[in-house]
């Protein structure tokens, strides 16, 4: 059987005034994700378990199969594996932003969504500057990058930039054991960021431009067991982000790297698309992950969030089935999202979110059912570790 699970970053929400008290996912057209949910089954699950912070780390290794409570020891080294970056057994990783800060409040967490091409002088300079054998700044993707510390601080509270949006900077700075070592690091990257040439062409062409780094989601390195071992499968990861490549990487599957995908509205559906089909072809298991929703979530952006899950559902969702339904042999179709990013709120929230299960191939997908935040009353079906590789099949060691 081919397995294709399809997330949708974020894409839940609250009723909104503005949509005439609808969430975005009921008003959106979303044509393909509700015949999914006609002509299988919906259901409402948990991500986040109690007393976890509801960030994609979390929620996406959840919906992956492992319970976070026994395998999560940070986000950073998890998008560390992702970026190929090797970690020793004393190193700490620290997720690096590009943010915006502007009259002491952060801004922006991601300087306008600065290019990986735009911010890579930027790392350079940090290295040149702030780095020193055991301590090195790593380029990932636009303004997500990293920090890899040996023995560096990891007993730490670090708070994510996009969490406390339009607040004091100073308020949120890391605490904790050895927290001046980081705070000193953040506060020298200003004179190196905000000064440096690269940044003349996104000032004059009216961009955000960013004013320094936050360091954040620290942790020692992370293991994962084999998705052969449990599932008994082989497969693929198409994301444009680290994290969840990462996370398909420690697990044994192929973490593809797609040209032109971005994770923003610009992103390459139509390369995430052949990728997804492709690794199909040759294993029985991919996971397709597309960041746009939850970016404009965290913008505040309700235009935006329509067009990125009406993209999702025009783009990617539909033409996979398609690509399903034209291999002719059955398939297990998961459509998700992995946590809630509500515009109102600007942040993710830990609410159960839906998912879609279609067994196929399929004679009628006509029908239409309801794929959305109140299906089955609102309440949820347990945890998504739990359901969801009842659904994959294998057993968790």
């Amino acid at each position: 059987m081919k397995i294709a699970v399809l997330i949708g970053d974020g894409m839940g929400d609250y009723p909104l005034p503005e949509l005439g008290g609808k969430t975005p996912l009921q008003a959106a057209a979303i044509p393909n994700m509700r015949a999914i949910a006609g002509a299988g089954a919906v259901r409402l699950v948990n991500t986040v378990p109690a007393g976890m912070s509801p960030g994609s780390d979390v929620a996406n290794l959840s919906i992956m199969g492992f319970d976070p409570r026994q395998y999560y020891t940070g986000r950073a080294p998890i998008e560390a594996a992702g970026a190929g970056i090797a970690m020793g057994p004393n190193d700490v990783a620290f997720r690096c932003n590009l943010i915006a800060v502007e009259q002491e409040l952060i801004k922006d967490h991601s300087s306008g969504h600065i290019t990986t091409e735009e911010a890579r002088p930027l790392i350079a300079a940090l290295n040149e500057r702030l780095g020193r054998p055991g301590l090195a700044f790593h380029v990932s993707a636009g303004y997500r990058h990293l920090l890899i510390w040996e023995n560096g601080p990891s007993e730490l509270v670090t708070i994510p930039p996009h969490d406390v949006l339009g607040q004091p900077a100073a308020r949120n700075l890391p605490t904790g054991a050895r927290q001046d070592e980081v705070r000193r690091l953040m506060e020298a990257s200003k004179p190196i960021i905000t000064t440096h040439p690269a940044n003349v062409a996104r000032r004059q062409a009216g961009k955000t431009v960013p004013t320094q780094i936050w360091l954040w989601g620290q942790g020692l390195r992370t293991t994962l067991p084999a998705y052969r071992d449990l599932f008994g499968l082989t497969g693929s990861v198409i994301s444009a982000v680290d994290l969840v490549r990462g996370i398909g990487k420690l697990t044994g599957l192929n973490a593809v790297i797609v040209p032109g995908a971005t994770g923003f509205l610009d992103t390459n559906y139509a390369g995430k698309v052949q990728a997804a089909l492709d690794a199909l072809d040759r294993d029985d298991f991919v996971f397709v992950h597309v960041e746009a929703p939850d970016e404009c979530g965290h913008m505040g952006d309700l235009k935006l969030k329509l067009k990125a899950i009406e993209a999702f559902d025009r783009e990617v969702v539909g033409p996979v089935w398609r690509g399903l339904e034209a291999m002719r042999r059955p398939y297990r179709l998961i459509l998700a999202t992995d946590h809630r990013t509500p515009v109102a709120v600007r942040n993710h929230t830990a609410e159960p979110v839906p998912v879609a299960v279609l067994s196929g191939p399929v004679s009628n997908t006509g029908r239409e059912a309801p794929f959305d935040e109140f299906v089955n009353g609102g309440q949820a079906g347990g945890m998504a570790f739990e359901w969801l590789k009842t659904q994959i099949g294998g057993r968790q060691s």
